[in-house]
């Protein structure tokens, strides 16, 4: 059974929003599974044309590439539902693929991870 890495992902602030993924595809090389859950303004990472705004000089990919390579390695991206309200948004605002879970879903996911990463 693959280890899994869990990444909550809080932030669309370039700083905070390019580490999960560098780290992530690092861990899907190392043959682990990665789960990235996105909350309140990290939100907007997975929202349709969101990720293409945020940008970090040097970093050694952009956020769609890195997202492209965490997806094609089997990456579950997960929305919190309950942030939808907070930051206004809906279901049908997200690039394909992402999935929507709540508080629960992320207890539940942390409970299950041998590695939980935070950026917020």
């Amino acid at each position: 059974m693959a280890k899994k890495m869990l990444v909550f992902c809080g932030s669309d602030d370039p700083h905070k929003a390019f580490p999960p993924f560098m780290l992530g595809c690092g861990a899907q090389a190392l043959d682990m599974d990665l789960i990235l859950f996105f909350t309140l303004t990290g939100l907007n990472i997975i929202k349709k044309g969101g990720a293409e705004k945020i940008e970090l000089t040097g970093a050694p990919n952009t956020l769609p590439a890195f997202l492209k390579i965490a997806a094609e390695n089997g990456a579950r991206l997960i929305a919190c539902s309950a942030a939808f309200p907070i930051v206004g948004v809906t279901e049908g605002e997200f690039i394909d693929g992402v999935e929507f879970g709540g508080v629960a879903e992320f207890v539940l996911l942390a409970e299950e991870a041998d590695i939980v990463l935070t950026y917020c």
